[in-house]
């Protein structure tokens, strides 16, 4: 229902029992801003489908798990009007936005609504995806390029990103994506560098790893918005090869260069 207080116009609502932990409100006396009642009668589903979005967005961030909790936060704060941001780019940000971001925080019970904070002043942390998680991740992520495949194709698109996933880790071993460095990529070229050297394999196996390993990482990374760029393996360039003559060169001084030189006698007297 919806009441006037004043000059403005207010809805009055039981909220449902489902939100109970993450409001402890029984009633909402929320204010619709307006001192005209058609345009309070228009704005108030809207405004309870918002908290209602809300609640669920704060559920999420309460029982889910380390991804759910995150993605409830860029939820929340995108139900509040703002786009997520972590909170060393909130802290660049002009004096003005940080305080609307503070002043869109609800009270409950007089103290700032801790799970709108996190969300609006990006002191939620993206969950830690370790190598192998963020390459479960990805098959999710990379759907748009499996499109029309074959369950054939598919097998043969899915084998090498879990090769060469599976080589990163036993180099470096399966560490948190966030913590992986430019050391670990040359430790790991440097595996590949020894396998080359020792004839097991050619340089274009090691940079065909290197290819499947950065699409993995920097997909993941960019489209969960981390926040940073994961590091790859700099291609090993192939060296120059030796080519075996196809005759030894005796056998060409001695049968191939005569032979030339009278060709070359006959193509002059062709021409007279």
């Amino acid at each position: 229902m919806i009441y006037l207080r004043g000059t403005t116009w207010f809805m009055r609502r039981r909220r449902p029992k489902r939100y109970a932990a993450v409001d402890p409100r029984e009633i909402l006396n929320i204010s619709l801003a307006t001192d005209s009642e058609s345009v309070a009668r228009e704005k108030e589903s809207a405004v309870w489908g918002e908290l209602i979005e809300g609640w669920e967005a704060k559920l999420a961030g309460r029982d889910g798990d380390a991804e759910a909790r995150y993605q409830a936060a860029r939820d929340l704060a995108q139900q509040r009007g703002f786009r997520f941001r972590r909170i060393e780019e909130v802290a660049k940000m002009p004096t003005d936005e940080i305080l609307d971001r503070v002043e869109a925080i609800s009270e409950v019970k007089g103290e700032p609504d801790a799970m709108e904070a996190a969300a609006l002043l990006g002191t939620a942390r993206p969950p830690a995806l370790t190598i192998s998680r963020t390459l479960e991740a990805y098959w999710t992520l990379a759907r748009d390029k499996t499109l029309g495949k074959s369950t054939d194709q598919l097998r043969r698109w899915r084998n090498p990103h879990i090769k060469a996933i599976r080589n990163l880790i036993g180099v470096v071993g399966d560490v948190e994506l966030e913590r992986l460095t430019p050391d670990d990529m040359q430790d790991f070229r440097d595996w590949w560098i020894d396998k080359v050297e020792e004839g097991d394999v050619i340089p274009a196996s090691a940079n065909k790893d290197f290819t499947y390993v950065g699409a993995v990482l920097r997909l993941v990374a960019a489209r969960k918005r981390l926040g940073f760029v994961p590091p790859t393996p700099e291609p090993i360039k192939a060296g120059r090869q030796n080519t075996r003559l196809p005759f030894s060169v005796d056998w060409i001084r001695d049968k191939i260069i005569p032979g030339l030189g009278g060709l070359n006698s006959e193509r002059a007297r062709s021409s007279w």
